[in-house]
């Protein structure tokens, strides 16, 4: 009977669980916000996938001597008239005379790089550090929000150029920075979702039931408390690709020859009336890849908090 009984509550669980995500999607594919990023990031994930087989040269391949082609010339486009003899460039070439476009292309795999891989490190740090705190209490919890409120006093882009001095120049220490400046926003969402998780019938159950700490706070109460944090990330990836463009920029990121969007912008900084397509590409390629994460945010916000309903 006792088996009987456990079973049948087990399927009770997974259908409400199935019933839950069935009505979570239905309410995401409703918010037209997130249909529209979710797109638009769908698209990105594809080129950065096929970038090999979508750019026409290597990202790195220096063209002189090979094409007729000078720096910084401009796109063409032999659909929309440009001659026939002259080498197809959709989007023109660098000053160091490098295809345009599939240096746009492959940097489409940085950006994503960076920004799933910055927030995925902050969110695990922030997770586990808010986690311990919301359930903790008392001087555990003390002793880490003040840590998370001093990183917090800095601005974030300044506290990460401090840090990138400190490491040295390069993809991966700004990678590094980017996260670490992101992990007391995560530790603040975790720990007030902890904190107003904990005080749930369910989890006086567990306890009462003689559940390990490690089990009610890991088991019962995280599961629970990770909706607002799935929001959050996905506006931090947004956040995180700025940053590293920004980094990039002046020249604390991704370094030359590296087809990155932030460093192909602060290349040809100089060169906004003379070459105006060098700049205006990757600034629209960064401003699509924000405005994606930053519409799929707003939709899964409004899709998975009931306080908006």
């Amino acid at each position: 009977m006792t088996d009987t009984n456990t079973t049948n509550e087990n399927e009770t669980q997974d259908y409400r669980s199935n019933s839950l995500g069935r009505l979570t999607m239905r309410r995401i594919f409703r918010q037209r916000s997130a249909v529209i990023g979710g797109t638009i990031l769908i698209f990105l994930i594809l080129v950065a996938i096929f970038a090999p087989a979508i750019a026409p040269y290597s990202p790195e391949e220096v063209l002189i001597g090979k094409e007729d082609v000078s720096k910084r010339e401009g796109p063409c486009i032999h659909l929309l008239g440009c001659d026939e003899e002259k080498p197809q460039h959709i989007l023109g070439v660098d000053g160091n005379v490098r295809d345009q476009f599939s240096r746009l292309v492959y940097g489409t795999r940085y950006s994503l790089y960076i920004g799933f891989t910055s927030v995925g490190f902050a969110i695990i740090v922030g997770t586990i550090l808010g986690a311990i705190a919301g359930y903790a209490s008392s001087w555990p919890d003390n002793l880490i929000m003040r840590f998370m409120d001093v990183l917090l006093a800095f601005p974030s882009l300044l506290l990460a150029i401090a840090i990138v001095t400190v490491l040295g120049r390069g993809l991966q220490n700004a990678l590094l920075a980017i996260a670490i400046v992101s992990i007391p926003v995560y530790a603040r969402v975790v720990r007030a979702s902890v904190l107003s998780v904990k005080e749930q019938e369910f989890v006086a159950a567990s306890r009462a039931l003689g559940g390990s700490h490690f089990h009610i706070l890991f088991r019962r109460i995280l599961p629970n408390a990770i909706s607002p944090l799935i929001v959050q990330g996905t506006l931090g990836i947004a956040s995180a690709i700025l940053s590293a463009a920004a980094l990039s920029f002046l020249g604390l990121g991704a370094q030359p020859p590296t087809p990155e969007w932030g460093t192909m912008l602060g290349s040809e900084r100089n060169q906004v009336f003379s070459a105006p397509h060098l700049v205006f590409f990757p600034g629209l390629a960064i401003m699509l890849t924000v405005l994606a994460f930053n519409l799929l945010g707003d939709g899964l916000r409004d899709a998975i908090d009931p306080r908006l309903k």
